[in-house]
């Protein structure tokens, strides 16, 4: 069975997993996440799906099951496990099964998947106790696969976009990741989640997969969906309506509506050895 080594390396020592208050902000509003956050390439979805040996799949941080529902559309069986109870209410709504408990802490019960997944919240999990935990979940052979979507619009607009957050909310993350490529910036994750996989010693060499896709927005589904982001969920009423105003004249000056060229990047490993 895959443990924990005793003498921790420095990677989990200030990751993003130890801001819980952030990543149990996300339900606050999860009717609206389930309607506006973005879904993920059918390209990865299938591709994950080949690498397992059966259709039983994970869902780490299931949320309201938006990646969930893509995998049982591929004809897979899914159980969510997820930290938030709102997050998983409303998942259950959309039929979905869901478990809830942090995933580090969460009891397989002697359960065995064909892939453990993780859609854009591997970053709230302790990046060695979860690749040990999906280890314990896994049937030989099957993938674990954790990834992200990073966009980015045309350079003009992002700049617009820079610059109201660094009138807004100057110390902030957003105020400089729209001037940086996107990828770029979520490299500490998969380095984080590709070092904890390694760590474990339970897996072969993790790989990184990359797809590119585009989702055109008009300025009032761009405005629905920015609440639900990490930099915006706690913001105070006033600031938050005040980046959504600006955000908003940005994208009226552009025409009402542009193009994000999303890149999803994941981060895949197969469980080694038997059980």
């Amino acid at each position: 069975m895959p443990t924990i080594p005793p003498e921790r390396a420095p990677i989990s020592e200030h990751g993003p997993h130890r801001h819980r208050q952030v990543a149990e902000s996300f339900g606050s509003d999860a009717a609206r996440y389930d309607r506006a956050r973005p879904r993920y390439p059918q390209a990865m979805v299938d591709r994950i799906v080949a690498a397992g040996p059966g259709p039983a799949v994970l869902d780490v941080g299931c949320g309201t099951g938006i990646a969930a529902r893509q995998f049982e559309a591929a004809g897979c069986t899914v159980l969510g496990v997820d930290a938030d109870a709102r997050m998983a209410d409303l998942a259950r709504q959309r039929g979905l099964e869901v478990e809830v408990a942090a995933f580090e802490t969460w009891d397989p019960g002697g359960r065995k998947f064909d892939a453990v997944v993780s859609g854009q919240t591997w970053h709230w999990v302790d990046p060695v106790a979860g690749a040990a935990k999906a280890a314990q979940a896994l049937r030989p052979g099957g993938p674990l696969a954790v990834f992200w979507n990073t966009g980015r619009p045309v350079s003009e607009l992002a700049e617009s976009f820079a610059e109201v957050y660094r009138r807004v909310m100057p110390d902030s993350l957003a105020a400089h990741q729209w001037t940086t490529p996107a990828v770029d910036g979520y490299s500490a994750l998969y380095t984080r989640a590709a070092d904890g996989i390694r760590e474990v010693g339970a897996f072969g060499e993790p790989e990184q997969w990359r797809f590119a896709w585009e989702r055109s927005y008009t300025r009032d589904e761009w405005l629905d969906q920015l609440p639900t982001t990490g930099g915006h969920t706690r913001l105070p009423p006033a600031e938050l309506e005040e980046v959504l105003a600006g955000i908003g004249a940005a994208i009226d000056a552009v025409g009402g509506g542009f193009t994000m060229r999303y890149a999803t990047v994941a981060v895949t490993a197969a469980r080694t050895g038997a059980t």
